[in-house]
């Protein structure tokens, strides 16, 4: 636990002497939403439940939830996910 403190410790000095966003440096998903209707997401752990009306994504120690309607996700890397439809809400979740 001590390590984690320490570690999160340095990497948020490291962002801020290199003048680096903090959520790159920590490794946080990094989340856009694009009017109601395209999700962005880098840095997700995979998809944990997915329907047309709720999509659940693995982010680093926290889920995603998309809520909306005729969900789809279009595109899917190791790296990052775009979900389209009618986006009611998102949500984190611990």
């Amino acid at each position: 636990m001590e390590k984690m403190k320490r570690e999160k410790r340095v990497l948020s000095e490291a962002a801020e002497l290199f003048d680096l966003p903090a959520d790159l440096v920590a490794g946080l998903p990094h989340v856009e939403v694009m009017g109601s209707s395209y999700f962005y997401m880098e840095r997700h752990r995979g998809i944990l439940s997915y329907s047309g009306e709720e999509i659940d994504i693995n982010g680093e120690g926290m889920i995603v939830r998309v809520y909306g309607k005729g969900l789809e996700l279009v595109s899917m890397t190791g790296d990052a996910l775009r979900i389209q439809g009618t986006i009611a809400r998102v949500e984190w979740v611990s």
